[in-house]
């Protein structure tokens, strides 16, 4: 563990981010996070040799040698195999912070949405990092892992900018606050047989373990930090142990139910289950209103305010605001319709773009997030979306497009 930003100083030791993917895959490096395309191996997880030998094929994603599939699964039937059974991602890329000192909760109360001050010991919440425009620097995951501290995942695609931003506002802070950057292995295991897994091996009952809360555990003896959430719309897990990580994993393996699953399917899922994609779906000019993620700014806060960008953001959450775009779920009639693809009124007026999209493996048809303009973003409003020049006739639809599976109690 390295501290890098604190209330006295402020440094960085994290590499340059860089991408390179497949073809098929180059959308989901592609955004605003500054991630650039270059070559070379990139830095290695604590499972980058476990990946190799159990045949995942690696590509450079945020500046990171990961697994893209699997030599034993294509990705649809990847896929398949989450929605029905359980598969095991390496998340250990994602940038992982530990924030102590006295004054954490201020100086972080002061950077994102989140009421982190109201929530419990033990539990977690999805979050927004917020510029003073009101745009979207990087959603965020926050656990209030004890009375002494936060552990907070970041994407790592926006390592550099989270860090230079935190750092920034850390040096004009006046407390005592110290923010360390975790070089920790972190797994998921995701998918409807994860809970009998993770029970089995830890000889629990996990009836009262619900989403988005954490605990410290042992599985099969391996001492782990565990937190009941994840990325694909499934029951799941994020479990972390540096010290053990392929030990873990092994024994994870071991199960019949699982699987491991890579990059691909891991964006198929997300978008089946309409979470946002930083970079595509919500970028540092998106405000939380826009994305349909008003349900992360805590009440207090809406009344408070004191976060960056609260003076733009607030007010659109009064009735009868202008709210100019809306981030809406598409079913899109012919072929898919991909990042950017132009999105039309029936008159043939502009009215939005694309920002994610794909066929889904469990409808059988073709799915799509997008950003239309107020007024057409209402369920059932039919649209049209160009696709190679072609106008397709398209649908607003309610998201997530797959239930979500999270286990509540």
């Amino acid at each position: 563990m390295a501290s890098v930003v604190t209330a006295a100083a402020a440094t960085t030791r994290v590499a340059p981010l860089l991408v390179k993917l497949p073809p098929r895959l180059a959308s989901i490096g592609r955004g605003v996070c500054r991630r650039s395309f270059a070559s070379g191996s990139g830095k290695q997880t604590a499972l980058h040799d476990f990946h190799v030998k159990h045949g995942g094929k690696m590509v450079e994603f945020a500046g990171w040698s990961m697994p893209v599939q699997y030599s034993d699964l294509g990705v649809l039937a990847s896929h398949e195999w989450t929605r029905t059974n359980a598969s095991l991602f390496d998340v250990g890329h994602m940038l992982q912070t530990r924030w102590t000192g006295k004054d954490r909760t201020k100086f972080l109360e002061s950077l994102v949405v989140a009421d982190a001050d109201g929530l419990p010991v033990g539990s977690s919440t999805l979050s927004l990092f917020t510029n003073k425009d009101g745009g979207i620097i990087d959603d965020t995951v926050i656990n209030k892992q004890d009375e002494n501290g936060f552990y907070i995942v970041s994407n790592a695609g926006c390592a550099d900018k989270d860090l230079a931003h935190i750092r920034s506002h850390l040096a004009a802070f006046a407390g005592e606050v110290d923010v360390a950057v975790l070089d920790k292995s972190l797994v998921a295991l995701q998918g409807p047989m994860a809970a009998g897994v993770v029970a089995r091996l830890a000889n629990e009952d996990l009836t009262g373990f619900k989403f988005m809360t954490g605990r410290h555990m042992k599985l099969g003896g391996i001492p782990v930090y565990i937190s009941r959430c994840g990325y694909t719309g499934e029951d799941g897990f994020e479990v972390g142990n540096h010290e053990k990580a392929e030990e873990l994993s092994t024994l994870l393996l071991k199960e019949e139910a699982v699987k491991m699953a890579g990059l691909a399917v891991r964006d198929s899922l997300r978008l089946e289950a309409g979470l946002c994609l930083y970079g595509h779906d919500i970028d540092d000019t998106t405000k939380p209103v826009e994305a349909g993620l008003t349900w992360t700014i805590g009440q207090r806060r809406r009344k408070e305010g004191g976060f960056l960008g609260a003076d733009k953001i607030l007010p659109q959450l009064q009735k009868g605001a202008s709210i100019p775009k809306r981030r809406v779920g598409l079913i899109v009639s012919g072929a898919p319709a991909r990042e950017n693809a132009e999105i039309v009124a029936l008159d043939g007026k502009p009215v939005g773009k694309v920002t994610s999209g794909s066929p889904s493996p469990v409808l059988k048809k073709n799915i799509a997030m997008a950003y239309v303009e107020s007024g057409f973003h209402k369920q059932g409003t039919e649209l049209q979306v160009m696709v190679r020049g072609k106008a397709q006739k398209t649908v607003v639809v309610k998201m997530p497009f797959v239930e979500s599976k999270y286990y509540r109690g």
